[in-house]
């Protein structure tokens, strides 16, 4: 029996395998609010058979966004908005799933549709990011304003509120967005966090804003909603995060109530050295998994259904999260079923062509 093909549980949620739909995101939305294109793209990936369709990094408040085209959950126009693709996800049989986001200093940028540049200013849409300190990620983007410890705090329940907008909203699956340079990553990493209050400092400063997150998501969306968290489990960099550290930050991620952790890595360090290459970050799942025991997901140029496969077989991730491949072909799951020999029935409509 194919690994990949099998179930996974996670409390009350029984994913119907264990291919999943990375956030990409689509840059694609007016206000935050998705339209029919996010539904013909996430519903394509959830006819095309992955278990647990993650959406793109969705913004808990309009300054969260990364660039003013960016998806968001923090009103009842958005959960509005969401409820159809909910719908239609599960009506294929998957598992809808979001990521609760928020960009921090790397906020207000143009989508790569705008060329790809930096530091959207007010008079183009653009708006102050917020962050750790006043330090921006590269000077091309925009001054963050240093975010006091009450603001922090209130950002909790920012998240927190977010949270019950996915569940209001059908998603099954809440992951919480610590990745990648955006504000939670920011905060853990020393790269980025110099402050001197209870939300810097030492490690267990750094990582308290996140695991307040990680509480507060849980306790909003209850006990039986999985909740996901997306690590960088690298900073590629000298003095950043180490796998080490995202071990330790992913046992204390496990007791705030997280059920899995979706390993990536970087985005905070502007000119680090990424060593690239097929299934490159899943020796960090594997790392994160045995060291802090814990379920993890695994990403990073995964193509082959076999190269899934063994993954799962190796012990080095419960979870295989696929991006740019899912974009190439929405049934990649629907093909690795039948390269894997698994017994998958395809959507009754598609049945002849598998």
């Amino acid at each position: 029996m194919s690994l990949l093909f099998s179930p996974l549980t996670l409390r009350s949620v029984t994913l119907p395998n264990r291919v999943a739909v990375s956030p990409m995101c689509q840059y694609s939305s007016t206000d935050g609010l998705p339209d029919t294109w996010h539904l013909v793209h996430l519903g394509s990936r959830a006819v095309g058979g992955a278990g647990l369709v993650l959406v793109e990094a969705t913004a808990i408040e309009a300054i969260g966004r990364i660039s003013p085209d960016d998806t968001g959950i923090w009103s009842a126009a958005h959960v509005e908005a969401w409820r159809p693709i909910t719908e239609f996800i599960k009506a294929q049989g998957s598992v809808p799933g979001i990521q609760l986001a928020h960009a921090g200093r790397k906020a207000s940028s143009y989508s790569p549709f705008g060329g790809g540049r930096h530091g959207v200013p007010d008079s183009d849409g653009g708006w102050t990011p917020v962050g750790p300190t006043d330090v921006p990620f590269i000077p091309e983007y925009r001054t963050p304003q240093a975010l006091s410890t009450a603001e922090v705090e209130t950002l909790v329940e920012t998240f927190a509120q977010a949270a019950r907008n996915a569940v209001e909203a059908g998603f099954e699956v809440v992951e919480v967005h610590a990745a990648h340079g955006y504000l939670l990553h920011q905060f853990v990493s020393p790269l980025s966090n110099t402050r001197t209050d209870a939300y810097g400092g030492d490690f267990a400063g750094r990582v308290r804003f996140p695991l307040e997150v990680t509480r507060a998501v849980r306790a909003a969306v209850g006990e039986d909603v999985p909740v996901l968290v997306r690590v960088s489990a690298t900073d590629w960099t000298d003095g950043g995060l180490t796998v080490d550290d995202s071990a330790e930050f992913a046992r204390a991620l496990k007791e705030a109530g997280a059920d899995l952790i979706d390993v990536s890595t970087g985005g905070n360090a502007a000119y680090a050295k990424i060593e690239t290459g097929p299934g490159y970050q899943v020796p960090f799942a594997d790392a994160i998994r045995r060291k802090a025991e814990v379920a993890t997901g695994a990403v990073g140029e995964i193509t082959d259904p076999h190269q899934a496969e063994r993954i799962l077989e190796d012990g080095s991730a419960d979870l295989v999260l696929l991006a740019r491949e899912l974009l190439r072909d929405p049934y990649w799951p629907l093909r690795a079923a039948a390269a894997l020999g698994a017994d998958v029935t395809p959507p009754i409509q598609y049945a002849r062509a598998f």
